[in-house]
């Protein structure tokens, strides 16, 4: 009966960290087009998504990217159902790179939901990409 009671506590637990687990989605380039922006058919910027959504462009082989990536993942989780979280790999979206001008990775893009995107080179501290989120995606006032 103590094991039974053990593994259904141990499944319910998984289960119930499972669901406010957010994930960073990847995007392809035709993916972007359909929930970003269609650079092919617009010529004046405009968001086509719901919330704002953050784009990490990386490489699999580039060590900042691989540093950034635990970061992304748990900002996910914490802006869950307010801001989307995307990955594009720069080499197999190279249409994609090429758009945004990608020379050096990573490269983010922070997406609003009206207005022009931010588009920041580098590897951030998580301090510094949460307030990015919270003030220019969230129109949250700096805290002083």
């Amino acid at each position: 009966m103590k094991r039974y009671l053990t593994l259904t506590l141990l499944v319910w637990g998984l289960l119930f960290s499972a669901q406010a687990v957010a994930e960073v989605h990847y995007i392809t380039t035709e993916q972007f087009r359909s929930r970003v922006f269609d650079y092919t058919t617009d010529t004046v910027w405009q968001y086509r998504g719901k919330q704002p959504c953050v784009i990490d462009f990386y490489t699999t082989w580039c060590g900042p990217c691989k540093r950034l990536a635990p970061i992304m993942d748990t900002l996910s989780t914490k802006y869950k159902g307010k801001v989307v979280f995307y990955k594009a790999d720069t080499e197999k979206e190279r249409e994609l790179a090429y758009v945004f001008q990608i020379s050096s990775i990573p490269q983010v893009l922070y997406v609003p939901k009206s207005g022009k995107p931010m588009l920041l080179k580098g590897l951030y501290p998580k301090q510094n990409i949460e307030q990015i989120i919270d003030e220019f995606l969230l129109g949250k006032k700096p805290k002083k």
